[in-house]
């Protein structure tokens, strides 16, 4: 017998969410986490943030790309609360809301890679890398699977079995 997966439980039985899930939200978020990680730097704070990305309408798509992973954020902590109900239609469709940031992200790794001319360097190496990674995961991961068939349609309506 394999009693593995009693790990991805929570106290309420319900599936934990799988770490590799953050990981993917950090790296769709990483232009809102490196705008935070500026907001910390008191001498040039934009000096961290063209480290990582030196021309600035990159930063802002970056930006606006990884907003859509913060709403995937807010419903994964919606769903560990089981509430509101009315995100529960959205829970079980964020699979393809995954896919569809995962593709803005590529689209926009494709226009970095234009804008620098076709030159390989690390960083657009590395996105690809990752990206590549995300999306084998997004659609390999059992875990993910059950993890996005957890919060049932029927649960929290009473007079409902």
């Amino acid at each position: 017998m394999n009693f593995s997966n009693i790990t991805w439980l929570d106290d309420k039985g319900h599936i934990k969410p799988p770490l590799y899930l953050y990981l993917i939200l950090v790296y769709l978020a990483r232009g809102w986490c490196i705008f935070i990680a500026s907001l910390t730097q008191s001498s040039d704070r934009a000096a961290l943030v063209a480290l990582f990305y030196p021309q600035k309408s990159d930063f802002i798509m970056a930006l606006v790309a990884g907003f859509g992973a913060l709403l995937v954020y807010g419903v994964v902590i919606a769903e560990r609360k089981r509430s509101p109900l009315w995100l529960r239609p959205l829970f079980g469709q964020l699979k393809w809301v995954l896919l569809l940031l995962l593709a803005i992200d590529a689209g926009l790794l494709i226009e970095r890679t234009i804008n620098s001319h076709y030159l390989y360097n690390w960083s657009m190496g590395l996105d690809a890398l990752l990206l590549f990674w995300s999306l084998i995961y997004l659609f390999k991961s059992k875990r993910l699977s059950y993890y996005f068939a957890d919060w049932p349609r029927e649960e929290g309506f009473p007079g409902k079995v």
